[in-house]
């Protein structure tokens, strides 16, 4: 695809809106909307028992509280990895030794360009958390097998938080399996 205009319409702190003029692969010319956003990095921490931590947190733009993986956006330059490690700490009070990669995420590609990295995150150890005064956050550790329930039976409605859950269970599962490819 090749983008012939692009003009935006709105500059924010953490997104930005463009139209877009593309020539696409079928030779058809179309105008997209596009949000910008930098991407993120999300954790599925799970410690000894195997329990995995999920935050309940109060979402305005869901109006609700939502089951969620410890995750949060990358900073400029900043290696995925450091996100999702800096991320744990921050909003869980969790770090970990051992780290692997689930993959990634497309969260909506019909209109959002971004890309969400998923972790995996043993030896657990406990770290000062440090919330933003706009995150409502409570942290809960749950059995892997309840959470991935919760994933199947629509209880977890956040996407990232689904599929990270889905992949590490099969990972549990598949005796360790290998890691996800990092590109989307």
């Amino acid at each position: 695809m090749t983008i012939e205009k692009s003009t935006t319409h709105f500059r924010g702190r953490v997104i930005t809106v463009t139209v877009d003029e593309v020539l696409l692969p079928n030779g058809n010319r179309a105008s997209l909307e596009l949000v910008h956003h930098p991407g993120g990095a999300a954790v599925v921490a799970l410690d000894d028992k195997d329990q995995v931590c999920l935050l309940r947190q109060y979402r305005h733009a869901a109006g609700d509280w939502l089951w969620e993986l410890p995750a949060g956006k990358l900073e400029p330059d900043e290696p995925p990895l450091l996100t999702a490690q800096r991320e744990l700490v921050e909003e869980a009070g969790v770090s970990a030794a051992t780290w692997s990669s689930l993959g990634v995420y497309l969260s909506s590609p019909g209109v959002f360009n971004e890309v969400l990295h998923l972790y995996l995150a043993k030896d657990i150890k406990p770290a000062t958390a440090a919330h933003e005064a706009a995150e409502v956050i409570e942290v809960h550790w749950l059995p892997l097998a309840e959470a991935y329930e919760w994933a199947l039976n629509g209880k977890i409605r956040d996407g990232k938080t689904a599929i990270g859950l889905l992949r590490a269970f099969g990972r549990s599962r598949n005796a360790g399996g290998s890691d996800f490819p990092q590109e989307a």
